[in-house]
């Protein structure tokens, strides 16, 4: 059942006529000899014959809808073909009054012209379709060619590969053991190369170990006997300057100190020893110890004569702070503090020293001396610098100091060295520890640290004792030359096995050629073609690559030709349609009559043909009214044949068991029916309310059977009359909304 359908049923409640369940009521209880079996088979055979009226109905409105849908298309068709042939009869009537001689004579005369136009065009793609056709042929030929070149390449080049796989080969077959013993050879000269070399590293090794030996057993007697004498009058005027720094006590040091050619004099007393020209590292722990010493006994020496009963100590800690210091705020900042003439320098680092200070907790001073820069003495490079330069420094920077240090330095360095528990006017200083650094300029620093238990820059001290630190010295720098010389003397049997190695390697290989030569003719016959074979590759592939080129272009010569070919082309078709376009204008201007009737004929023929599709499609709508109203009808009958059916059960039901029900109490009192998924309740009244309201009644309910029954039957009328009248209602207004 379709949609729609389903939409009217489901408004009908409880539809029910009052005529049909009366009757078949009343006969259910006054004919006692019909059945409850007899009515139902009654009211179901209904029930089915009103669904297929029902099912017929709703065929004849199906097709009287489609009649509908096809009428309204040919009407929409009907209405077009009529706008389309007024516009064509528009067109002809403006046509017919256009049609002047003068516009025949100019449409005829453009006509002529354009064929004209035509044949121009025509002949022009004929000659370049010519064109084309020999640049394909010469395409063709090129691509032929090209072709055979490849072939040719690729057979030289497989040529090339046969000759180098039989090369391979061959040159395998002569070096397969000549490649070997030429290797081992190889290896066996590298190995004695590389013994050589230990060799002469030993030597060097052994050599500078033996100038450490030597340097060690010098250095006593320059550290014994290298003392800086000052005279009682420089003492003197140096104590009186330090206890009033005044300009007359300054102007006095400095007469009695002599300046420069004292400094030279003490410079030149320096004892230079041979064994001390070794080259050493500057910040190597023995050369450390061994300068740091020299230099706190010269200074302990002075601060002697002075008076002085403290001394200044050395100690491994300060040396490692001294270099510390001077790479982080003098090499690390490129910091120069002389600069490259003595006068151009940056000075001592201040905000180093004051960082470094507090790093370390505790007073700094600095002292700085030209070092391995000493213009008296020469300029010594660091990479090049030996023991002699580095004690030579620092004797050379001490005696500078004392003697010729007056001007802008006002005496400062001789106050560092012979102030007890201060220096430079800070206190702090009552245990002094002397650390010794050069820095990458080549000038040499001397860092004053008060040392405390917290810093331990105290700790690890030196012997002053210029035996002892010599000997120590001498010691270590006995034990590396012992190493080096057993370094050497391995390095040197190495050497020997290495060079007989070679020799047995020379030999070897020797041996190979003298029996090679067959290997090698065949070597030599396969290198020549080889060679041969790469000569016809080369020409092949020239030949590939000239015959590839003459392809190409052939190609794009092609392509050109057929480009204009396609212009030509286009302007034969532009040509030959402006043409058709004017021979139109020229039949149109001329046969203008015809055209004019023609159109009206066909205007005429389309308003009649909507006049028609238009007739036709009102007589469908009212075929489809028709239908749709007997749908309507036969569903409804349907309905009230299903509520009858449903009714008819159900009174059944209850006469035929009133009698057993005649004693129950009054608490039944509604009976459900259900039609179609709607539920259909009566009022059920007990016997005492019905003979309450028998008086009531009585004109106008029928009398036949008992009150129960009647009451019940006549409640089940008064509801289904109740049913038909909504029920129609709801019809009504559905058919109304759609």
């Amino acid at each position: 059942m379709n949609k729609k359908k389903m939409i009217r049923l489901t408004a009908l409640v409880g539809v029910a006529t009052a005529t049909g369940v009366v009757a078949e009521a009343n006969q259910a209880h006054a004919a006692t000899t019909t059945t409850t079996e007899t009515t139902n088979q009654t009211t179901n055979a209904s029930v089915e014959s009103t669904q297929a009226a029902v099912d017929a109905a709703q065929s004849a409105f199906d097709t009287a809808q489609t009649s509908v849908d096809n009428a309204q298309a040919n009407v929409t068709s009907a209405s077009n073909n009529v706008t389309s042939a007024s516009a064509t009869l528009s067109s002809a009537i403006a046509n017919k009054e256009a049609a002047t001689s003068e516009n025949i004579a100019s449409a005829t005369s453009a006509v002529s012209s354009q064929a004209v136009v035509v044949a121009s065009a025509s002949q022009a793609v004929s000659e370049q379709a010519g064109v084309v056709s020999a640049a394909a042929s010469v395409q063709a030929s090129a691509q032929a060619e090209a072709t055979s070149a490849s072939a040719s390449l690729s057979s030289s080049s497989a040529n090339v590969a046969s000759a180098t796989s039989a090369l391979s080969a061959a040159e395998a077959a002569l070096t397969s053991d000549q490649s070997t013993a030429a290797n081992n050879l190889s290896a066996a000269e590298s190995a004695a190369s590389s013994a050589s070399a230990a060799v002469s590293s030993g030597q060097a090794a052994v050599d500078n170990a033996q100038a450490v030996v030597a340097s060690a057993q010098a250095i006593v007697e320059v550290e014994s006997s290298d003392v800086i004498n000052m005279s009682a009058a420089y003492i003197t005027a140096l104590k009186n300057y330090l206890a009033n720094p005044s300009s007359a006590n300054a102007a006095a040091l400095q007469e009695v100190a002599k300046g420069a050619d004292y400094v030279k004099e003490l410079q030149q007393k320096f004892k230079s020893d041979a064994s001390l020209d070794v080259v050493v590292d500057p910040s190597d722990p023995a050369v450390q110890e061994a300068l740091s010493v020299y230099a706190v006994n010269l200074i302990n020496q002075l601060r002697n004569q002075y008076g002085l009963t403290t001394a200044f100590g050395a100690t491994a800690n300060a040396n490692v702070a001294a270099l510390d210091f001077v790479k982080k705020y003098y090499d690390d900042e490129d910091w120069n503090i002389f600069g490259t003439t003595g006068s151009d320098g940056q000075g001592h680092n201040k905000n180093g020293l004051d960082a470094y200070a507090d790093q370390l907790n505790t007073s700094i001073a600095e002292d700085a001396g030209s070092g391995l820069t000493t213009w008296v003495n020469g300029k010594a490079t660091m990479a090049t610098t030996t023991l002699h330069n580095l004690l030579y420094a620092v004797y050379s920077d001490i005696a500078t100091m004392l003697f010729d240090d007056g001007g802008t330095n006002n005496w400062s360095h001789a106050q560092s060295i012979f102030e007890d528990g201060t220096i430079l006017g800070t206190d702090g200083f009552n245990n002094v520890y002397l650390g010794v650094a050069f820095d990458k300029y080549g000038y040499a620093h001397y860092e004053l640290y008060n040392a405390t238990e917290g810093n331990q820059l105290g700790n690890n001290a030196y012997s002053l004792d210029v035996q002892t630190t010599a000997q120590t010295l001498l010691t270590n720098a006995q034990a590396t030359l012992a190493s080096a010389k057993a370094s050497l003397q391995r390095m040197t049997t190495n050497l020997m096995v290495a060079k007989a190695a070679v020799v047995a390697a020379q030999d070897q290989l020797a041996a190979l050629e003298n029996s090679s030569a067959n290997d090698l003719v065949a070597v030599t016959k396969a290198r020549t073609q080889l060679a041969s074979a790469e000569t016809s590759y080369q020409t092949a592939l020239a030949t590939y690559k000239q015959k590839e080129e003459a392809l190409k272009k052939a190609g794009d010569n092609l392509a050109a030709a057929q480009a204009s070919l396609e212009a030509a082309q286009a302007t034969l078709a532009t040509a030959k349609a402006k043409l058709a376009e004017l021979e139109e204008t020229v039949a149109n201007l001329t046969n203008t009559d015809q055209l004019l009737a023609a159109a009206q004929a066909a205007y005429e023929q389309a308003v009649a043909n909507l006049t028609t599709a238009t007739g036709n499609l009102g007589a469908a709508q009212v075929d489809l009214a028709k239908a749709e109203s007997q749908l309507a009808l036969a569903e409804d009958t349907a309905e009230q044949a299903k509520v009858r059916a449903a009714i008819a059960a159900q009174v059944d039901q209850q006469l035929n068991g009133s009698t057993a029900n005649d004693h129950q109490s009054a608490g039944q009192d509604a009976t459900s029916l259900k039609t179609n998924g709607r539920a259909l309740t009566a009022t059920v009244a007990t016997a005492s309310a019905a003979k309450q309201k028998q008086g009531a009644n009585q004109g106008r309910l029928p009398q036949t059977g008992n009150d129960d029954q009647e009451a019940s039957a006549m409640a089940l009328v008064g509801l289904g009359m109740l049913g038909l009248t909504t029920g129609l209602y709801g019809y009504k207004k559905k058919k109304l909304t759609e």
